[in-house]
């Protein structure tokens, strides 16, 4: 069964993702799902291509998805809605 490891892209700068994410593939991955909303975004894209151009050029973009997450305020104040953005990586043998 292939293994699949989770990186949320938030605040931190980007090579600690593309770090996470490099890290994931040596300990065993198949795949890592790159994850993130909001202004992360753009971060995210950037830590794919790091990951897939620089370090790992075996490794292929198998999916990306693109949607709308309801993210809970503070209590009794509702939801706003946020972009987000799905990125698969799988690694080529």
């Amino acid at each position: 069964m292939p293994q699949e490891n989770t990186i949320l892209v938030g605040k931190k700068p980007p090579m600690n993702y593309v770090l996470a994410c490099l890290t994931a593939f040596h300990e065993g991955a198949d795949e890592v799902l790159i994850k993130a909303r909001g202004m992360s975004i753009s971060k995210a894209v950037d830590v794919a291509e790091i990951v897939r151009n620089k370090f790992m050029p075996q490794a292929s973009i198998k999916e990306v998805g693109i949607g709308t997450d309801e993210v809970p305020l503070k209590e009794g104040m509702g939801t706003k809605r946020a972009s987000s953005i799905m990125i698969r990586i799988s690694k080529t043998k």
